[in-house]
């Protein structure tokens, strides 16, 4: 029976674990069906046991079951679409093909369709077999074309890094383009104004509340104030800098250079160390014009955002203004949470556990040592860079910026002249 078994199973092959696998994919609904094209490497397919020649080469000729048996089970099996919120059936598979590494039909969906639904390569092509590629054309019975789709691809079991890109064609003309990582969740292929907004304020929220050194510098801000008032400028003139900075970087108009990112990062760890100096030092003049020094690191910290919306981005389907908006509405709540936990328990502190100046300095101190390591290391990270050289490009960039902070500057330091001019005048200077 053992020697039956190794008979039946010679020239087949079986795989581990790839390290890196990249999913090409087109969605698009046509009529009363929907048409999902996978292209995924062999390689990724394991426990499917591919016919081979001499053990090397991909036996074409014997290859059909195994490719449909690992389309369903690793494919089909791990993708679930959705009309309108209902989970589609299961897809039938109308066309499958291996193809070679250097076939490149999945460049556009009407190559890729075309190229999935030709003849096959000849049985006796020399492929090593995993260096193939297979193609799938899944097809899904839908209602309308007009119905709004989601899917939800759960191909992150095809290896340890899995990267997904996948293209969705409306039935209007327009595609929209995704880089998924691993298993992203639910992706809704063309989501409304709600459910775009509803998302990024989520990812607002959850991004400054993982985002240790965006709590610092709001820490930094609040030590010496913790009245309303002074921090409801102070906070007011940080959230119009970085929404300034975040969606000016969402449209293309920041450095796109590979040393920005690692210069953001440093200036941020730079305006913590500051705003702690500053709090030791405990100058009252510096704490007048805190709102002043908060719009200035502003600008530097919402470049640091747009670093975490790029990626995101691509889930705002045409609502993309309204997804910046949303994710700024998801900073500010963040802030609020934070603000609501750090002012009492702030007071708290300094009223029953130690004195309000050591306790400034105390916390100030450890504060500042967390990051100035935090800047040497980021700075060593950005010395790796080559320097930038100066073009008339980059000045005429550095100049629209300039523009734009001054006039953002202006606005709120007439808020502030005006705020001043009509504060009632304090109780006995009346004559």
């Amino acid at each position: 029976m053992v020697m039956l078994a190794l008979l039946l199973t010679a020239g087949v092959q079986s795989h581990d674990i790839p390290s890196d696998v990249t999913i090409h994919a087109f969605v698009r609904p046509e009529g009363q069906r929907l048409r999902l094209l996978v292209r995924a490497p062999v390689a990724a397919m394991r426990d499917v046991l591919f016919p081979t020649r001499d053990e090397t080469y991909l036996d074409l000729g014997r290859a059909e079951p195994a490719v449909r048996h690992a389309a369903t089970l690793w494919i089909a099996d791990s993708i679930a679409l959705y009309e309108n919120g209902v989970r589609l059936p299961a897809p039938t598979i109308a066309a499958t093909q291996i193809s070679l590494p250097s076939d490149r039909s999945f460049v556009s969906y009407d190559l890729a369709l075309a190229h999935v639904t030709s003849a096959r390569l000849p049985a006796g092509t020399m492929l090593v077999w995993n260096q193939a590629v297979m193609d799938v054309l899944f097809e899904y019975p839908i209602q309308s074309d007009r119905s709004t789709f989601a899917i939800e691809p759960a191909l992150g079991r095809l290896g340890i890094r899995v990267v997904t890109s996948l293209r969705f064609q409306s039935s209007n003309g327009v595609e929209r383009a995704f880089e998924l990582a691993g298993d992203p969740g639910l992706v809704r292929l063309d989501p409304s104004w709600f459910q775009a907004a509803r998302r990024f304020v989520a990812l607002g929220f959850e991004h400054i509340l993982s985002g240790t050194d965006h709590l610092l510098f709001l820490l930094c801000l609040v030590i010496p104030l913790r009245r309303l008032k002074p921090l409801v400028l102070v906070v007011t003139a940080f959230t119009i800098a970085h929404s300034v900075t975040l969606i000016a970087s969402a449209f293309g108009l920041a450095p796109d250079r590979l040393w920005f990112p690692p210069l953001v990062e440093a200036a941020i760890a730079a305006s913590i160390v500051y705003m702690a100096l500053e709090n030791i030092v405990g100058s009252t003049t510096l704490r007048e014009h805190r709102w002043m020094i908060a719009f200035a690191f502003g600008l530097v910290h919402g470049f640091g955002f747009s670093f975490a919306l790029r990626r995101t981005l691509q889930f705002a389907g045409s609502h993309v203004v309204t997804s910046l908006l949303a994710f700024n509405v998801g900073v500010e709540l963040g802030q609020i949470l934070v603000l609501i936990v750090l002012v009492p328990a702030l007071q708290f502190g300094f009223k029953y556990a130690v004195p309000e100046r050591l306790g400034t300095i105390v916390l100030s101190a450890i504060v500042a040592h967390t990051a100035w390591h935090w800047m040497i290391d980021r700075g060593s990270a950005l010395a790796q860079y080559q320097r930038p050289e100066v073009t008339l490009a980059g000045i005429a960039m550095v100049l629209r910026w300039t523009l734009v902070v001054v006039a953002v500057a202006a606005a709120l330091w007439l808020v502030f002249v005006a705020r001043r001019l009509h504060r009632p005048a304090p109780q006995g200077t009346e004559r």
